[in-house]
């Protein structure tokens, strides 16, 4: 996930890291913040495989800043990871809001489309916080657990309306593609 915000933001426009640490943080918020011990050798590793490189530029006081900006290879790697991302990327609700986040950089609406109907698909499939002794999901009307029972409400909230803006926007998706062109 990291890793994909940093590309993506870089994508939009060169950074420093403080800047963009405060738009990755912007993104994940209080669920998963970023910290420098983790931010800063991404961002080396990334460098260090040429998808990003930096440039000193004077600072607003005597300290020069580094400014970080993506490759080719970073941009290329970006559109790679959008187009065809990792089935975490699909399952996990902060790792698919991120990836979202920049889904528009792809810029084919067929491929974009491809990325949200696997969303959907998983949204669709039966699941829960909870199982029974047989390995059901257990629903909010079973749950005696008040506490539990919260948990499944808001998430089926939830899910209800990810699964109509997913529908949604797949169809408007589906619009600006030209017949035989998803073929």
């Amino acid at each position: 996930m990291l890793t994909l915000a940093i590309l993506g933001f870089l994508y939009d426009q060169p950074l420093h890291g403080y800047e963009l640490k405060s738009r990755i943080t912007g993104l994940t918020g209080h669920v998963r913040p970023v910290s420098d011990g983790a931010l800063y050798p991404a961002i080396a590793r990334l460098e260090k495989s040429g998808l990003l490189s930096r440039r000193t530029e004077p600072g607003t006081g005597a300290a020069p800043r580094q400014t970080l900006e993506l490759t080719g290879e970073g941009r290329a790697e970006l559109l790679r990871r959008l187009a065809d991302p990792e089935q975490a990327e699909i399952t996990d609700q902060i790792r698919f809001f991120t990836l979202a986040a920049f889904l528009h950089h792809l810029a084919d609406p067929p491929r974009q489309a491809a990325v949200l109907r696997r969303r959907l698909a998983f949204l669709t499939a039966p699941s829960s916080f909870f199982y029974d002794g047989d390995g059901h999901p257990v629903t909010a009307e079973r749950e005696p657990n008040p506490f539990r029972r919260g948990m499944l409400l808001v998430a089926r909230a939830s899910s209800t309306a990810e699964r109509s803006w997913l529908t949604g926007t797949i169809a408007d998706l589906e619009r600006l593609t030209p017949p035989g062109a998803a073929d």
